[in-house]
């Protein structure tokens, strides 16, 4: 049954990407999508994912992990661009032996797509190969309807692994643009963990009232601001400049700036923690950030 369904949705996704939309809103967030008149965060994605992402080469490749650096390069900003020592078009072609001790691997055309090495000497290979094998098999925009990733050409990646002095995972610093303007930043800790914790900050520095994580923890939040965090607005504002919403991402080591990812449509447009129970109207407030005309 699981298989017929899965089959089902498939063919829905390619005949009416809008209803298997409406299916998954619904599913994932227990509630009407509101097509003609979005207001919410996620109604508004929903909607540029539909009619403004569904066929844009610009977006497509820059939802691209490995195609979005000729963008950034284009732009002048090639010194924000991580270091990628491989590319390959399937797990076989992979020479395990010629990796270094630490290293990313990613694949280009999906979110959640990467396994994160900080010792080859304990990583479990063949693992490694049936999961990039099964990545590399998905259509991964059928999950979610997200048509960026629909025409990608298929890549894994082999990038330097970062890493504060202390040898931990940096810190993730998602900036959320709307229609070319930096508003607010995400900021994503404990990555090593299998449960990070996201806190949403303004260019000042003040945590604002958004996602589960700030109810949990706010009363004994303590995140230092990093230094070079002024340049990450800088940059996100040239990077989001050609597009109503984009959410760019970044890491810093020791106040310089590698570039992460573009990201069209956050949590797939079905983000169910925007909301707490403090600020039940999240998801409302930020989708007044963003104009659709």
């Amino acid at each position: 049954m699981k298989h017929l369904k899965r089959f089902v949705f498939t063919i829905l996704c390619h005949i009416s990407p809008k209803l298997a939309t409406q299916i998954l809103f619904y599913k994932r967030l227990r509630k009407k999508i509101n097509f003609n008149f979005p207001e919410t965060f996620n109604e508004k994605l929903q909607w540029l994912k539909l009619n403004k992402y569904d066929n844009n080469k610009l977006v497509t490749t820059c939802a691209d992990k490995y195609a979005v650096r000729e963008y950034i390069q284009n732009l002048g900003l090639d010194h924000l661009l991580n270091e990628i020592y491989y590319t390959w078009d399937n797990e076989n072609e992979i020479a395990w032996e010629k990796l270094p001790q630490k290293f990313v691997l990613k694949c280009n055309h999906g979110a959640g797509y990467n396994i994160i090495c900080n010792n080859k000497d304990s990583l479990d290979i063949q693992q490694a190969k049936e999961k990039i094998k099964k990545w590399m098999k998905e259509n991964y925009w059928i999950n979610t309807v997200e048509l960026c990733y629909k025409k990608i050409n298929k890549k894994i990646i082999c990038e330097k692994f970062i890493e504060t002095e202390s040898g931990a995972l940096p810190y993730d610093y998602k900036v959320f643009c709307f229609n070319g303007i930096p508003k607010f930043v995400m900021v994503c800790t404990e990555r090593e963990t299998k449960k990070p914790k996201y806190y949403f900050m303004t260019k000042d520095w003040e945590i604002l009232p958004y996602g589960l994580d700030y109810q949990k923890f706010k009363s004994t939040l303590k995140i230092p601001k990093p230094q070079g965090f002024e340049k990450l607005f800088d940059y996100a504002k040239t990077l989001s400049e050609p597009f109503p919403f984009v959410r760019v991402d970044f890491y810093l080591d020791n106040g310089n700036v590698i570039f992460g990812e573009l990201t069209f449509t956050p949590a797939a447009g079905y983000d169910a923690e925007l909301n707490n129970p403090e600020n039940p109207y999240a998801d409302l407030e930020i989708g007044k950030l963003l104009n659709l005309k």
